[in-house]
């Protein structure tokens, strides 16, 4: 009787204890969500956790879930809030919390740089109310993004998400250089009626003017000037600006009136500031300069504050003008010069494949790089890009020209690099050492590849002229100018008549530069820049023509070959 009584004792408590627990949910999950709003996470993940498994009496098992994620996230531990969230999601998928479960599933992976998968849940995320926190989330994440490609691909994905659009026009607003980006940015303004000004600077409402001033910021070195024909240290910018005087003559006889100013910057930035600091540079219609890189700053500066258009005439770094919607650059950027060159191999090179040699320069990087990007983007496979210090000029011969088999007369008919195996070679340097020695080693190998390198090459006599007419070398050449057209015989003339002897290709382009921007002075008044932007091309007096749309650098980029003697443009692109 003992032993039975004893047993029905235990049973009862066991079965009071069990009926206690069933009943005290409600009393359980309260005191874990006071822990909760306390910010004690451990003791509320504890506390949530009996409440956690299925029961029918328990009504808080998917919110006890939920809070137990939430508290293991605000511990720092991301990974345990994830698999709770998604076990959230796959048992309890019609929840009527589960935008909440989304909302914080999407933080978790946006925390972890995951944005489409972050993209993907907040797409989920159907309840109205909740939306301006799902918009302050998704700009918040993706603000970190700084690559376009990603928000390019996200926008193709989300194309009706307003965020992602103007993310994306933010962004891209930062490099209005490239014409791609500014092409996209216009029509994304356009798309989302964005207020135009607050990505895309623009230049006040351009005027027409009687006489325009031209003011010239170079280091003419005046002071260091001899009355002698001997060849001066800073010739080339005497060059030039003999070539600026010319061409305003010229445009006087076409109704176009110059007043053409020169500065001399003595190679120092603190001179270049004191003649900025002359009441009279303010009343310029357009400035022109600098020479050297250092100069730059204090320029861009000038021109943005007093809002006169800056061109730059002889350099070719998007740096000079990035972020200044009055600053140009009359030669294409080295951005655009690789880009116009991947795309002339991809369309012109007899294999689909290349290889790329480039200096140590930061120039010959972007021109690489830029070729690289546009020759892969059409197709082109580059088999290699070397970057080529002095010490390493010998890969060049070892790569292109190391013979492994040999006719009867000790001739190389076969190469380490099987002949015909290649399409092309891009030479993104002016380096001399390094363009000569890919020549050589192309010269040795008898076969058909395609060098493709730069106009400067002609202004150094490192290379037999003879060897452009028998070798497969094209080169970039903004500059080329036909020798026998009219316009330019008749310059050549009067250079030869004012001057006593022939003109550099120096003078050149600063009778050619004068000439086009007198034009556009002419016909689009002070700021020229729209006027610039509605047409495609526009020809040149001397070269073959010019390209500004949506762009600050030229566009337009040439290709020569030497046939007979002669240099030929091949393609322009």
């Amino acid at each position: 009787m003992r032993k039975r009584a004893y047993s029905f004792c235990l049973v009862f408590l066991v079965l009071t204890t069990s009926v206690y627990a069933q009943l005290d949910y409600n009393k359980q999950f309260f005191n874990a969500k006071q822990l909760f709003r306390e910010g004690k996470y451990n003791l509320a993940m504890e506390s949530f956790k009996p409440l956690i498994p299925y029961d029918q009496r328990n009504r808080y098992a998917q919110y006890a879930s939920f809070y137990y994620g939430l508290s293991a996230y605000k511990q720092g531990f991301p990974a345990v809030a994830k698999d709770q969230f998604n076990q959230l999601k796959t048992q309890h998928a019609t929840w009527e919390k589960i935008d909440e479960v989304n909302f914080w599933l999407a933080k978790i992976y946006f925390d972890g740089k995951d944005y489409f998968q972050g993209m993907k849940l907040l797409a989920q995320v159907k309840d109205k109310k909740m939306q301006p926190d799902v918009e302050a989330l998704k700009t918040k994440a993706l603000a970190e993004v700084n690559d376009v490609e990603t928000l390019r691909m996200m926008r193709e994905e989300y194309p009706k998400d307003e965020t992602v659009g103007k993310l994306l026009a933010a962004t891209l607003a930062k490099d209005q250089s490239d014409p791609e980006n500014r092409a996209q940015l216009e029509a994304l303004v356009e798309a989302l009626n964005l207020k135009k000004t607050d990505y895309i600077p623009e230049a006040p409402k351009s005027f027409k003017k009687d006489i325009y001033t031209v003011s010239v910021l170079m280091p003419f070195m005046v002071q260091t000037l001899e009355p002698s024909p001997a060849r001066k240290k800073n010739q080339i910018v005497l060059d030039f600006y003999e070539g600026m005087k010319q061409a305003v003559d010229t445009l006087q006889k076409q109704g176009v009136k110059i007043s053409l100013r020169a500065y001399d910057t003595e190679r120092s930035t603190a001179k270049l500031r004191t003649v900025l600091a002359l009441p009279e540079l303010k009343s310029s219609d357009l400035l022109v300069g600098p020479f050297f890189h250092e100069e730059n700053p204090p320029l861009k500066e000038f021109s943005q504050q007093q809002k006169i258009n800056l061109f730059n005439p002889l350099l070719n770094s998007s740096d000079l003008i990035s972020g200044n919607p009055y600053g140009f650059l009359f030669q294409p950027s080295e951005e655009t010069l690789g880009q116009k060159a991947g795309a002339f191999v991809a369309t012109h090179a007899r294999k689909k494949n290349c290889m790329v040699y480039y200096g140590t320069s930061r120039r010959d990087s972007v021109l690489a790089a830029n070729f690289v990007q546009q020759a892969r983007q059409d197709g082109v496979k580059i088999l290699s890009s070397q970057r080529i210090a002095r010490e390493s000029i010998t890969k060049i011969l070892a790569t292109l020209a190391t013979p492994t088999e040999y006719d009867e007369f000790k001739y190389p008919k076969q190469f380490t690099l099987k002949k015909d195996s290649l399409g092309a070679i891009f030479v993104a340097t002016d380096e001399a050492l390094i363009y000569t020695k890919v020549l050589s080693g192309v010269e040795t190998r008898g076969d058909s590849v395609l060098v493709v390198g730069s106009e400067a090459w002609l202004d150094q006599p490192t290379v037999d002229l003879e060897k452009y007419n028998t070798l497969p070398i094209v080169l970039e050449a903004p500059n080329y100018a036909q020798p026998d057209a009219v316009h330019y015989r008749a310059f050549f003339h009067k250079y030869v008549h004012t001057h006593g002897r022939t003109p550099s290709a120096y003078a050149r382009m600063g009778y050619e530069f004068m000439l086009f921007t007198g034009l556009q002075l002419r016909d689009n008044g002070v700021y020229f820049q729209d006027g610039l932007s509605r047409q495609a091309f526009v020809p040149g007096s001397l070269t073959t023509g010019y390209n500004y749309q949506f762009s600050h650098d030229n566009q337009l980029v040439p290709f020569i070959r030497f046939r007979h003697g002669k240099a030929t443009v091949v393609d322009k692109r």
